[in-house]
């Protein structure tokens, strides 16, 4: 998982700007597909035939695009003004690598800061807006700037790896993108295991690996009306809050097992969805944690609308420091997370013929 993990992440994928992450994703399941297609948006759409041609019909959503920046402007000095793609805290901007997908190739750099010994001078509690900060790439002039391959409207996302930490006794890592390459690494996993051994027959299922989910959940607003699918899960990185800081409340706990969520403000997930979900982890052995959580939304905010309405729910990755470089996932409950999805595919015959009164 570590190593899947490790190549989907360290790829520049921001919202809009895919194309890296979808081509590897690509190139991971294809041999395995029944069948395949990028849609007009570029979602990349993986089915599996049914081996019970009675069972619902299931669609799975992760979406591969991360937070990122886009080159707005190139200075005189060859320093690069930048605008944002997604949800990003501005105190955090300051002084973190950055890696641009340039036309020759990936360009490093970093977001400037003033020195510390400038810091006399200014007003350290002042948060300086993006708009404000400057990309240093090492030009002198913009003329290098562009010989370099870096030119306006280039995606830009955090230039932190992934990193093992914790040691042998924790199976814990860090780093940029988990918000939800994560997700995509959970899928391609099931895609894995599905085809290569089956253990129990399943409905057709659909494969999702979505397009800006970060700026407005644009891409899974596709999905329902192509598709059709007779129930969907998202899954998706969730915060944890299981640190100390003063808005913590101690109810998504990080290595605690998947959340099966109940509600977020995109979504109060379908009572049948959430039912098998937690039937299959008490009767499976899965550790597993409830979320109700109102400060986030995922891809099944939209699918739940679109079409004629699809039963959905969510399966959360605890995840801490999510939205930046150095976002922590628990290896574990990235497995856990496997085996609960497919648990949940293999009982979905158990919501046939079934809908909301029967709850």
């Amino acid at each position: 998982m570590y190593d899947l993990l490790k190549e989907l992440c360290e790829r520049v994928g921001p919202s809009g700007f895919e194309q890296d992450v979808q081509r590897l994703i690509r190139d991971k399941v294809k041999k395995r597909a029944d069948e395949m297609h990028v849609d007009a948006l570029g979602n990349l759409i993986v089915k599996l035939n049914a081996t019970d041609s009675k069972m619902p019909s299931v669609l799975l959503a992760a979406h591969s695009d991360e937070i990122g920046l886009i080159v707005k402007k190139i200075e005189p000095n060859g320093t690069l003004r930048f605008e944002k793609l997604g949800g990003f805290d501005d105190r955090i901007l300051l002084a973190q690598p950055v890696t641009i997908k340039g036309s020759e190739g990936y360009v490093e750099g970093v977001i400037g800061t003033l020195s510390m010994h400038y810091v006399k001078w200014d007003d350290p509690k002042r948060i300086e807006s993006h708009r404000e900060l400057y990309i240093d790439i090492g030009a002198a002039n913009a003329e290098e700037a562009l010989e370099m391959g870096v030119k306006v409207g280039q995606p830009i996302s955090y230039g932190s790896g992934l990193k093992r930490i914790g040691g042998k006794a924790r199976n814990r890592v860090a780093g940029k993108a988990l918000d939800d390459r994560a997700g995509c690494a959970v899928l391609i996993r099931l895609i894995e295991e599905l085809k290569d051994a089956p253990e129990r027959p399943h409905g057709d299922i659909y494969f999702a690996f979505t397009v800006q989910e970060e700026v407005g959940l644009r891409g899974a607003s596709v999905l329902s009306p192509a598709i059709q699918p007779d129930f969907a899960l998202a899954i998706d990185t969730t915060p944890t809050s299981d640190t100390y800081d003063v808005l913590m409340t101690g109810t998504r706990v990080l290595g605690g097992g998947p959340c099966i969520k109940i509600a977020d403000k995109s979504l109060i997930a379908h009572p049948l969805v959430t039912g098998l979900l937690q039937k299959a982890a008490v009767e499976g052995g899965i550790p597993h944690q409830l979320e109700v959580f109102m400060g986030i939304g995922t891809d099944a905010g939209a699918i739940h609308m679109t079409s004629t309405g699809v039963s959905s729910g969510v399966i959360s990755i605890p995840s801490r420091y999510t939205h930046s470089p150095v976002e922590i996932v628990d290896l574990g409950d990235l497995e856990n997370t496997v085996g609960l999805a497919k648990e949940f595919l293999y009982r979905i015959g158990e919501l046939a013929g079934k809908d909301f009164l029967d709850t």
